[in-house]
């Protein structure tokens, strides 16, 4: 996730994301089995850890399965180097990117390996929130100005003496540190590994109504159960994060988009036709992830109950 360049348990692969996270190790060496079986109706799909992408590749997976005959299988791989896999052929398609610009032109436009596949349908930010229960206390708190006034109340036995920003995966792409540094905040990112163990500092914090600072994004089912309120950073503009080093502005607002590697786009059939359809809306992502993240239903489970109370949304997605 432009977290990310800045969602389940479908087969093994879906439960140990759950266990590991965005930080788990890349795959993009472990192509489908599936994958290029002479004559066999397959489809495989990347998926990354984080709820949300999960989400969309149960729905996909699921009506590839029961609507349109495919067999899928799913490969975990890291987002940069999905990017690598996907040019390869190693899968067919990614359903959530957040936005790799050097990717894109290297593969969509220079190599032309891989093919736009569309709005997913949800836009996603990536910013700094508090708990609303502390901003409601303190509302000053809310703008980066007034941030350093309260580090000495987000300091955590890991930020070294400062404010701790706390975030996720390394593996996401962030601009967290160089905000940090450029803005001149008394505070140290701390990373808690994955999205898992994020969610899982944030709500017992939340639990003991403690205040926190965090990097988090949106869609995310956790708003719903733990309220946030953004900070607000310096405005956004075109072109303020090109230098990574120089960054001192806020995340964009993304509409998130999928990619087909090229040669599948084309020769695809009914499979590429239907992932370049796939268009949802935030609401009906959360409401996936919320079943898998937080009533723990397995992707299918959770894909079976959608597809079930929304019939008018997909059945244009598979031709019927």
């Amino acid at each position: 996730m432009r977290v990310r360049t800045t969602s389940t348990a479908v087969t093994g692969a879906f439960a140990l994301l759950l266990l590991t996270g965005c930080g788990a190790a890349d795959m993009t060496k472990q192509a489908s089995p599936f994958a290029n079986a002479q004559g066999a109706k397959t489809v495989t799909l990347s998926v990354q850890s984080w709820v949300g992408a999960q989400a969309n590749v149960g729905v996909a997976q699921y009506l590839l399965e029961h609507e349109l005959g495919y067999r899928v299988d799913t490969v975990q791989v890291d987002e940069v180097p999905a990017w690598d896999a996907l040019s390869q052929g190693r899968v067919d398609a990614i359903l959530e990117d957040w936005g790799h610009p050097d990717q894109e032109k290297r593969y969509v436009t220079d190599k032309k390996t891989i093919a736009p596949g569309g709005d997913l349908g949800v836009t996603g930010h990536i910013g700094w929130y508090v708990p609303t229960y502390f901003a409601k206390q303190h509302p000053d708190v809310t703008n980066w100005k007034n941030l350093n006034k309260y580090a000495d109340r987000l300091r955590t036995p890991e930020s070294g003496g400062k404010g701790q920003l706390l975030d996720g995966s390394p593996s996401y792409v962030t601009n967290d540190k160089a905000l940090v540094n450029n803005l001149k905040l008394n505070y140290q990112v701390v990373f808690a590994g994955s999205e898992a163990a994020q969610i899982t500092q944030m709500k017992q914090f939340a639990k003991e109504r403690k205040p926190f600072l965090t990097y988090w994004y949106s869609p995310q089912w956790l708003f719903e159960k733990v309220p946030m309120t953004e900070v607000k950073l310096p405005a956004y503009k075109e072109g303020c994060d090109a230098d990574a080093a120089k960054v001192a502005c806020a995340y964009p607002h993304t509409p998130l988009q999928k990619y087909l590697n090229a040669d599948f786009a084309k020769t695809g059939g009914k499979a590429a036709a239907f992932l370049k359809k796939f268009k949802w809306t935030t609401e009906d992502q959360n409401e996936v992830s919320l079943m898998i993240a937080n009533d723990k239903l397995t992707a299918q489970e959770a894909a079976k109950k959608w597809v079930e109370g929304h019939r008018s949304t997909w059945r244009g997605w598979v031709g019927a």
